[in-house]
């Protein structure tokens, strides 16, 4: 073993993971209230993200590193981001009943989710 060991900070651990029980709690109680999914989902992202970053500052060791290791991280966090926007904007059209229309002009809108036939009748 060299000796250039890390102090390991037990107490700030512990802390931690309190506070990662608690947001976890928080995140069940919320899913339980009278809220829109809209709502939900919003409140359950922001305390992810919240649970996230103690993860990463505390448990990846981010806390103390310099300021060049975040531009990174920025980055991938940007890109991810374009990822999910890139894929609600082809996609997303399918969420509010896309109109179609074919050579003659006639519109249908696309079935529901799960409204296709393939029974016998």
């Amino acid at each position: 073993m060299n000796g250039h060991a890390h102090p390991v900070a037990v107490r700030s651990y512990l802390a931690v993971f309190a506070a990662l029980l608690v947001l976890t709690v928080v995140t069940v109680a919320v899913a339980s209230l009278d809220l829109t999914a809209g709502m939900t989902v919003t409140v359950a992202i922001v305390i992810a993200t919240f649970k996230a970053t103690l993860v990463a500052l505390f448990f990846m060791h981010l806390k103390g590193e310099k300021p060049m290791v975040f531009w990174p991280l920025g980055l991938t966090g940007v890109l991810l981001m374009a990822l999910f926007a890139f894929v609600l904007w082809t996609e997303g059209d399918h969420l509010l009943g896309t109109r179609f229309g074919d050579a003659f002009g006639t519109t249908r809108t696309a079935p529901a989710a799960g409204a296709e036939g393939g029974g016998d009748h």
